[in-house]
């Protein structure tokens, strides 16, 4: 047993996460951790790796463990090269190289038993380097850079200069560079170009350690894990299998429970109308009795409530003209000098849907932000077409100090409460989450308040920078069929095929255009 959690209850103000719930891993098994946002797999993270305490119950790793997060908000200091951040997940092989050095220094002055001491421990040292492959570090983390696409952006690059996505590739390479006996991963591949997760795909299929996964990938965690763990109205349940044999599983569970629940609503109704009409009657009063006793001891079959199901439908402003936009030898890239892309030309017409692709760091989003004049080329220029209603989702926003509430009041403050209210529960947000503030919600509920924003606007041509990312599988389902039904034209950027590939009609690679 490497972690075992038991009788685990934890919840924020009135809001529970877990009601005594319990968990464990054995040493080997992929685990993929599943359920939809805002059931608290993050929460459930950061208590088991003891970032945060719960509010009850034990959570037990073995001995000399080592595990590793991949959490979405580490911070890195200023100064630290890119480089500098993947040599460190080597410093306790520097620290025990250091420790050698000091026992080779000793040795000069040293007693025959003295001497005999550190021969031995420098030797043991030299045996751990050795097995950690110590004296290739440079060539692991050369290799680990490029599979992940971190080399792209340049090992000398100071941290503080990297996008959110470039700085969560720079601590997953960190993390598998330091092969930790247990991996938790939370959503890695939300920032990973397709030839990035088929990397990382091997590389976990073939991991021989444990690790937990929090993906809404399926087909990923199809091909990675063996055991699933869902979590839903706060409880946490183990399937054996990949995430098509849990839905399987799950999908009977749940049909068999509705079908008892049933039969026994009739049994409860019939017993409950036979205690009505015969509880009077001396004759049957005693009948009446007996079957009200059983009532009464009658453990009542519960359904789970069920979560509000998102319903997106995206407002269509009157037509555009018949371009939308067309770019003429457009150079983009943030500096003078250093450019991401050769001369691009490019039209989009009305109607059409377009997905961007292409690996992380060549200037997918930078491409959307020069189409919609947000900034501007470095040379080249790009032509907006007539009457353009746009409509943006930008990949990463701070999170804001406002409640959900007011959030979506500032941009609509002609909205009734009830209008405001009713727009994000339309967006599958829950009363609770509606009144939290929106900085301590999940990701993918962050997500659903600024779709609401962007569902309220009438628009003719969306510009979207990997919604997906967060969004649980009823929401991308959903995101998915209204995307199809909008009559207006949509540039999509995405990393999952098998999202876009039914919302568009062609595909832009932009690495067609930036190697040069």
């Amino acid at each position: 047993m490497i972690l075992e959690v038991k009788n685990l209850t934890h919840g924020f103000g009135d809001r529970g996460i877990f009601d005594n719930v319990s968990f464990r891993l054995l040493k080997g098994e992929h685990i993929g951790l599943v359920g939809a946002n805002g059931e608290g797999k993050s929460t459930f993270m950061n208590i088991v790796t003891g970032s945060l305490a719960p509010d009850e119950g034990t959570v037990e790793w073995a001995r000399h463990v080592r595990a590793g997060y991949l959490d979405q908000h580490t911070v890195l200091e200023a100064g630290m090269t890119v480089g500098d951040v993947l040599r460190s997940a080597f410093a306790f092989l520097f620290d025990m190289e250091r420790e050698m050095n000091q026992m080779f220094e000793q040795m000069a002055e040293a007693s025959p038993e003295e001497m005999e001491r550190l021969l031995t421990e420098t030797g043991t040292c030299q045996e751990l380097l050795e097995q950690h492959d110590f004296y290739m570090i440079d060539a692991k983390v050369e290799e680990v850079a490029r599979a992940l696409g971190v080399a792209e952006f340049g090992l000398d690059t100071d941290v503080t200069q990297l996008s959110g996505g470039q700085r969560t590739k720079v601590l997953l390479a960190k993390l598998l560079l330091s092969k930790p006996d247990i991996l938790m991963l939370d959503e890695p591949t939300n920032y990973l170009d397709e030839n990035h997760i088929q990397w990382l795909k091997r590389y976990l299929t073939e991991y021989e350690n444990a690790f937990i996964l929090i993906s809404h990938d399926i087909p990923f965690l199809n091909s990675v894990v063996n055991i699933i763990y869902h979590m839903e109205n706060q409880h946490l349940d183990r399937y054996v299998g990949d995430y098509d044999k849990f839905l399987e599983v799950y999908e009977m569970k749940k049909s068999q429970l509705e079908a008892a629940y049933k039969r026994q609503q009739k049994e409860i109704s019939d017993l409950k109308d036979f205690v009505a009409r015969n509880k009077a009657r001396v004759a049957t009063r005693n009948m009446a009795m007996s079957r009200q006793k059983k009532l009464d001891k009658m453990e009542v079959i519960e359904l789970a409530r069920e979560r509000p199901k998102p319903e997106f439908f995206f407002r269509n402003a009157r037509a555009a003209g018949r371009v939308i936009f067309e770019t003429t030898d457009l150079v983009i890239g943030y500096e003078p000098g250093r450019p991401l892309s050769k001369p691009i030309n490019l039209r989009m017409e009305r109607g059409e849907k377009i997905a961007v692709t292409g690996a992380n760091g060549i200037g997918k989003s930078t491409f959307l932000k020069s189409v919609l004049g947000l900034i501007a080329p470095l040379s080249g220029r790009v032509q907006q077409g007539d009457y353009l209603y746009p409509g943006y989702f930008q990949q990463e926003m701070p999170p804001s100090e406002n409640s959900c509430i007011e959030e979506i009041w500032e941009s609509f403050p002609a909205y009734s409460q009830y209008e405001v209210r009713s727009a994000l529960a339309k967006c599958g947000l829950t009363t609770k989450h509606i009144e939290s503030k929106v900085k301590v919600l999940s990701g993918g509920e962050q997500a659903k308040v600024r779709l609401c924003k962007l569902l309220n606007v009438e628009t003719n041509v969306l510009l979207l920078d990997e919604p997906t990312n967060h969004l649980d599988v009823d929401a991308k389902e959903e995101l998915q069929r209204a995307l199809r039904e909008y009559k207006g034209a949509i540039l999509l950027v995405c990393h999952e095929p098998e999202f876009y590939q039914d919302v568009v009609q062609q595909v832009w690679n932009l690495e067609e255009f930036c190697h040069g």
